[in-house]
């Protein structure tokens, strides 16, 4: 069995059994089980998809793991290695399924993969998608791709995140240039785990991306170098070129974070007479700023909020960022100080109010959330930007 210590440390999360039966079952849409194949699990802890792909398709395949603190097991072959720096031996791989880890390489005081510090410099030296954070998972996606016999498929649950977000730009044209890719949302189905999934399945060497939830399918039979990936049907792209992009419109700020704060010197923890809270997305509302409750314990001095972010000194527009796909918006009248959230400064002369009261418009939430569903849990600039005015 994994160790539970390691397993934490390591980002493990157990695959639910009807999954890996799901992903296996799917494979015989582009395999022919009756031919040798050579299939691998990276990080395998207890080998879950290989127990099922032997199950359904027979002994005569050659199964192997990879899994850097492996147990002790006389199945199959388990390298005992750090997937992402292994070289295997024997050339490559027919299939490549599982389920990845996932979590930031960084800090201890951040970053959940703190185990793997000191290995990050060698995996942006390998890797070609390595992209601002980035996430472990992403960077076991483009691996597999690697190992993969031309034909080979790629069947890893994986966090949804990774089909919009900036930090996987380079990764989506990676796999875009070099396979197919089938893509089923299937939503939060890790117990007491707050991340939205997918089911990624790659070919290498075919072309198009399809993205369904068993219910509707998106398709790009020739996607755009970094293209989101999202659900979008002609009633989408119409409304998207209805209008001016919101980010040709506005110049989409982010607020200053709250190390900027702590590190500011301008804050305390109780107010003193002309202080001003620092206002957090607790405090906005559809059309409605409350400016009296201080969420975000810290009060300080209004005028000096322009030396955090010199747009705190002007009256703006303010959109949520941690409401998910939902847009909420607000003017702020008073330009009073922010940690987090977006604001938005016009290029030209705008009527405030008028684009508040449309960006609070259900019709706008509702197309937001019908594109982008819960595939990451806040609202990015680049969603925001591609809202037409």
């Amino acid at each position: 069995m994994v160790n539970t210590a390691q397993a934490r440390r390591l980002a493990h999360v157990p695959t639910p059994a009807w999954i890996v039966a799901r992903m296996v079952a799917a494979l015989a849409q582009w395999i022919d089980p009756q031919r040798p194949l050579r299939v691998l699990e990276p990080a395998c802890a207890d080998a879950p998809f290989l127990h099922a792909f032997r199950h359904r398709y027979g002994t005569h395949h050659l199964l192997e793991g990879v899994e850097l603190c492996p147990a002790h097991r006389a199945e199959f072959p388990i390298h005992d290695a750090d997937y992402l720096l292994w070289e295997p031996e024997g050339g490559e791989y027919d299939v490549i399924l599982g389920n990845p880890p996932y979590g930031i390489v960084g800090d201890a005081s951040h970053y959940p993969l703190f185990a793997l510090k000191e290995r990050k410099p060698l995996y942006k030296k390998r890797l070609r998608t390595w992209h601002g954070k980035y996430n472990l998972y992403g960077a076991f996606i483009e691996r597999s791709v690697e190992l993969l016999t031309q034909g080979g498929v790629l069947a890893f649950i994986v966090p949804a995140s990774w089909l919009v977000l900036d930090d996987f730009r380079k990764l989506r044209t990676y796999l875009f240039e070099r396979g197919s890719l089938r893509i089923e949302y299937v939503g939060r189905v890790f117990p007491r785990r707050n991340v939205s999934a997918v089911i990624l399945y790659f070919q290498r060497g075919q072309k198009g991306v399809w993205l369904t939830d068993g219910r509707t399918e998106t398709h790009y039979p020739e996607p755009l170098p970094e293209q989101m990936i999202r659900f979008e049907d002609e009633t989408i792209r119409a409304w998207e070129r209805s209008g001016t992009p919101l980010g040709e419109a506005f110049a989409i700020h982010f607020a200053a974070r709250s190390p900027e704060f702590r590190r500011s010197g301008l804050t305390r923890p109780f107010p003193q007479a002309g202080d001003v809270p620092v206002l957090t997305g607790r405090n906005l509302h559809a059309g409605r700023i409350d400016y009296e409750t201080c969420h975000s314990g810290w009060w300080m001095r209004h005028e000096d909020a322009p030396l955090l972010r010199p747009y705190y000194a002007t009256p703006h527009l303010v959109v949520a960022h941690t409401k998910g796909s939902r847009l909420v918006c607000a003017y702020d009248e008073r330009a009073y100080p922010w940690r987090e959230e977006f604001h938005l400064i016009p290029h030209f002369q705008q009527d405030a109010r008028r684009v508040e009261a449309y960006l609070n418009q259900p019709m706008v939430s509702q197309r937001l959330q019908a594109m982008y569903r819960d595939f990451v849990p806040h609202l990015t600039r680049t969603m925001l930007a591609r809202v037409p005015l």
